[in-house]
């Protein structure tokens, strides 16, 4: 039977992973985190957020309970999620548990619904560290059995959640990310300003997230040699990941010291401005779950191009030119479209702002209250 008509639903969250570091971990699954906590009270849900000492704290008014373990560190993290929060769950007396990144709490009776982001641990195991490894994949999927709910980012996430992780399909909702308001065209005296502030180039390409193996950012490095265009630049912003240092190597191994720029972590107020700057945004990925910096860029108006794998055609539509990301040839041939074509520039930057037009956190959170509701109506599948 369905929950009655307008009942508030009481949720608890995982939000351990909300980080006030300026480093990858206030990256993608950081900003998941922030903006549900930020919209689901819009959407009807009454919500409980669990942080830790040092998590950032949104600027919300839910109710918040800081855990004294210091879960910063991550095997604390995931001894607090497994041993801790059962007992602060039986505390707040939520009606169910969200958790947000992989993994719920196996020790609660609680309905428990999990997010699935990507299973690129799965199906790269050589591209992770073996701790972080082995962690998400015994813990994702004995959440995911374990769960009443499993929701996934995208439809290609969800088809790999049931045919990686034997998870039934008709348990798995897909909810898609939203793309922040502050993501638009700005004026062009603002995004001058920043450029001279920031000392960039007229022209330049931009990558923009965590420096890692599955962001195949030595293939960018070398397709973008093959330009041989010196007015143009290519830029990898973003924290340091893991396993990032072939990346440096590449860039040193063939010369383009002063052409890819490496600015670091980019916080997250200056994002639209740095979209808006470049005269398009890369993302040569081998896996997505999701990829919501190619919403971000296209809700900005900068053309976008991008791979033609897992998820990345979905959330992309007819807004970005797609590439085979282990092609260098035909990643380069992308790259020297965009940079010579004002008309394919125009067109892409039009067709992507009506694309990103589709996707808000709004929507994201009215999904995910769904979600919850069907994961109360509904008994624990064994």
């Amino acid at each position: 039977m369905d929950r009655p008509v307008g009942q508030t639903v009481h949720v608890a969250m995982n939000a351990h992973l909300l980080s006030s570091t300026a480093s990858y971990r206030s990256a993608g699954v950081h900003r998941y985190i922030y903006h549900l906590l930020t919209s689901l009270p819009e959407a009807g849900c009454r919500v409980t957020a669990f942080l830790g000492p040092t998590s950032a704290s949104p600027n919300t008014s839910i109710q918040l309970r800081r855990s004294r373990w210091p879960t910063e560190r991550p095997l604390v993290r995931v001894m607090w999620e497994q041993l801790a929060q059962p007992w602060a769950l039986h505390q707040t007396k939520a009606e169910l548990v969200h958790g947000p990144v992989f993994v719920g709490p196996l020790l609660t009776a609680r309905p428990l619904v999990i997010t699935i982001h990507d299973l690129s641990f799965v199906r790269f195991p050589h591209l992770f560290r073996p701790a972080n490894r082995l962690y998400l994949t015994v813990l994702t999927r004995a959440s995911a059995h374990k769960a009443r709910r499993v929701i996934a980012v995208s439809t290609h996430a969800a088809d790999e959640t049931a045919r990686l992780l034997g998870v039934r399909r008709d348990k798995i909702d897909i909810v898609h990310h939203g793309v922040d308001p502050v993501f638009k065209p700005l004026p062009r005296d603002k995004v001058e300003s920043f450029r001279a502030r920031k000392g960039l180039p007229q022209r330049f390409l931009l990558y923009l997230g965590t420096l890692e193996p599955r962001k195949n950012l030595v293939r960018l490095v070398e397709s973008f040699s093959r330009l041989r265009r010196r007015d143009v630049k290519l830029i990898l912003a973003g924290g340091r990941g893991w396993y990032d240092e072939p990346v440096f190597a590449r860039v040193r191994e063939l010369g383009l010291q002063d052409a890819v720029l490496f600015p670091g972590y980019v916080p997250g107020k200056e994002l639209p401005l740095w979209y808006n700057a470049a005269t398009a945004f890369v993302l040569p990925s081998l896996y997505e779950g999701f990829g919501m910096p190619i919403l971000e860029a296209q809700a900005c108006g900068t053309p976008v191009l991008t791979s033609n794998r897992s998820s990345l055609p979905e959330v992309a539509g007819e807004g970005a030119l797609l590439a085979d990301p282990e092609d260098v040839d035909e990643l380069a041939d992308g790259l020297r479209r965009l940079l010579s074509d004002d008309e394919l520039r125009q067109r892409l930057g039009l067709r992507g702002q009506e694309n990103a037009a589709r996707f808000t956190w709004r929507r994201t959170a009215a999904a995910t209250v769904s979600v919850y509701q069907r994961a109360l109506a509904g008994s624990r599948p064994v």
